[in-house]
């Protein structure tokens, strides 16, 4: 085992968790005693004061630990004191997609779309949940037995899921989906096989000729992402409202303006939804409006922004394939309060939206387009559907079907 190894596993161990608690303690008593203000120092600054302290530390404690060792407490304790503790290091790692905790002792990453056991843990769940209240702090939120579950963003835009006992019978875990520094581009679709270059093309096209879009898929599929790349190719000079829970997407135009919903206060109050911000989006003078996500009474709203003048709104949706979609759809618009025919509904679907993208996470892990159709009308008690793209996953082909409608 090489001393590097060594030094990892170390980290896990109960003793190692202890010393690193008694370390974040000296540094804090150390820190009130003197009447620093820490967050007013440069990152060096921050670095070797906290260095000295734990190599001092060290010495007078003549603790039994290597030069590695050190090193990772330094690393830790600096973590400790100016990061997220133990997942700091996932959260600046860019081959990291997504991270779950799973409790204090369980944490897990996805790496190209698979799950792998991560070389960290917490000291107990009470260090859990102060790593949670201090994403949450910068955000007015928090979480304890009256919240117990909180949604939130760090400040890269990452989404994060909080959720603690009693509601988790595992303690307090905590999930983080990971946003990419560098917007996915084209080159991006290409080299992942996640699109070829006429869908694409095919996509740009629909986009700049302000095509209502849609795009569907499961959990972890990559929607947001794919919405985020479709919204850059909106011509620059348009208006653009986004309305996101947390806002994750990055456009590069002049005239954006991102909403955010809120959830209510402790008396359950003061809350804005998604159709209050769709609502409100329609006197802001908006060219196209972005939801990035429908999954509420927000969708009888939605429809109506795009029959009316809108051309070129986007969405996505939680569904497992196109007709899945559809049926969601009229799903929620009944929790809306529709009551309608359902072929009045499906009339104003097929007036709302033009274009449906389909995306899937294959077994390998790679996520991929597995289907662009276009909403033709209605058929019958169904949405017409004629695709014009598909792909096949026995011969793993994506196949172009213009020519053959």
């Amino acid at each position: 085992m090489t001393a590097s190894e060594s030094a990892e596993r170390f980290r896990l161990t109960d003793q190692y968790q202890a010393l690193k608690a008694d370390v974040h303690r000296h540094l804090i008593a150390l820190i009130e005693a003197r009447n620093i203000d820490i967050d007013t120092w440069t990152a060096d600054r921050v670095n070797r004061f906290v260095a000295e302290q734990v190599r001092q530390f060290v010495l007078e404690k003549k603790l039994p630990v290597n030069q590695r060792e050190i090193e990772a407490l330094v690393r830790d304790a600096h973590n400790e004191l100016m990061g997220y503790g133990p997942i700091q290091q996932l959260v600046d790692d860019d081959t990291v997609d997504d991270i779950v905790v799973n409790g204090p002792y369980n944490v897990f990453v996805e790496r190209g779309g698979r799950l792998f056991e991560a070389p960290v843990r917490f000291i107990d769940e009470q260090h859990v949940i102060r790593v949670i209240q201090r994403i949450l702090a910068p955000l007015g939120r928090r979480v304890d037995e009256s919240t117990p579950m909180v949604d939130a963003r760090l400040p890269d835009g990452s989404r994060v899921n909080a959720i603690i006992r009693p509601i988790s019978l595992e303690g307090p875990c905590l999930s983080i989906r990971k946003f990419k520094k560098h917007p996915l581009l084209e080159d991006d679709l290409l080299r992942l096989g996640t699109a070829t270059k006429e869908e694409i093309a095919y996509l740009r096209e629909r986009v700049e000729k302000r095509t209502n879009i849609i795009i569907v898929g499961g959990t972890g599929t990559g929607k947001t992402t794919f919405l985020n790349l479709l919204s850059q190719w909106i011509p620059q000079g348009e208006r653009i409202i986004t309305i996101e829970d947390a806002a994750e997407l990055r456009l590069r135009h002049r005239h954006v303006v991102r909403l955010e919903t809120r959830p209510p206060n402790l008396e359950g109050q003061r809350a804005v939804t998604a159709r209050d911000l769709v609502r409100n989006a329609l006197r802001m003078r908006p060219d196209r409006i972005i939801l990035g996500e429908v999954r509420g009474d927000e969708v009888l709203d939605m429809l109506q922004a795009m029959n009316t003048g809108h051309d070129g709104s986007m969405t996505t949706l939680h569904a497992n394939n196109p007709y899945d979609a559809v049926h969601r759809l009229e799903l929620l618009a009944g929790f809306a309060g529709y009551t309608g025919s359902e072929q009045t509904l499906l009339g104003q679907i097929v007036s709302a939206l033009q274009l449906m993208v389909h995306l899937a996470r294959l077994p390998d892990g790679r996520r991929c387009v597995l289907s662009i159709a276009e909403i033709r009308g209605i058929k019958g008690h169904e949405l017409d559907l004629r695709e014009v793209f598909r792909f096949e996953a026995d011969s793993g082909r994506h196949l172009d079907l213009r020519a053959a409608a």
